[in-house]
């Protein structure tokens, strides 16, 4: 029965040990590698709460652990991708300079300062049960390891330069540190029935992400998480009826 109680922590501590490992190929600038633990990550991080309400053992450990876990995996390893980008960046553009300019790529943590914090506020928000405050820290992982792999695989030229350029880099470090803390209400993705009357902007944004995925491959994932924001806002500005 211990075994059986257990095993919500055990997907969690998958989740860890996913974003360790995921941690030590971002530093190797192995950015498939550190991609694909991270994404296994979140699966666990996903099917931990599921296993927990399943069998009924939810509790504060697991809350605890959980957001210790996603520290890591959705915290740690994003700011070490970002760093890098933007040191890579640095060092296709300068060749022969002082080596403390590299300092700028430091930015690139804040990301993981930012998922710290809202991870905190999180474990303490009793809001956010039906919804989110501010942009979950996987969804920010998952725009942040979908760069790299856009400089990799996308066709388009205009969004490969894009990852190529740290103005653009920071940037998307600051909005993505803004949105994860901001007092911004975001729907969640959980149906309490299956109506199109209250689920349509879920609907619309699943139809929406599945064209994009065939259409634009790893292009699509920025693009999902930007529109789910948008959405977010315009359901916000809705009047309830």
């Amino acid at each position: 029965m211990k075994i059986i109680k257990n095993i919500p922590n055990l997907l969690t501590l998958g989740n860890l040990f996913c974003g360790t490992v995921a941690a030590i190929f971002a530093v190797e600038e192995d950015f498939i590698n550190a991609s694909i633990f991270v994404l296994i990550g979140i699966l666990f991080d996903f099917f931990d709460g599921f296993a927990a309400r399943l069998l009924k053992v939810t509790g504060e450990l697991g809350k605890q652990l959980d957001s210790l876990a996603d520290m890591v995996t959705s915290g740690v390893v994003p700011g070490i991708i970002m760093l890098k980008l933007i040191q890579n960046n640095l060092l296709k553009d300068f060749n022969d300079i002082d080596k403390s300019i590299f300092d700028v790529s430091l930015i690139g943590l804040i990301l993981t300062l930012a998922a710290c914090y809202r991870l905190a506020k999180f474990n303490l928000d009793t809001r956010q049960t039906n919804s989110f405050i501010g942009l979950p820290t996987p969804a920010m992982c998952l725009f942040i390891i979908s760069l790299p792999l856009i400089q990799e695989y996308s066709d388009i030229e205009f969004a490969v330069n894009l990852t190529y350029n740290n103005y653009f880099l920071i940037a998307i470090t600051w909005v993505l540190t803004y949105l994860m803390n901001a007092e911004l209400p975001l729907f969640s993705l959980k149906f309490k029935d299956y109506s199109l009357k209250n689920n349509w902007i879920t609907y619309l944004f699943l139809a929406f992400s599945l064209v994009l995925i065939l259409l634009l491959n790893y292009l699509s994932i920025p693009i999902i998480i930007t529109f789910y924001v948008f959405l977010s806002i315009i359901k916000n500005l809705t009047p309830k009826v």
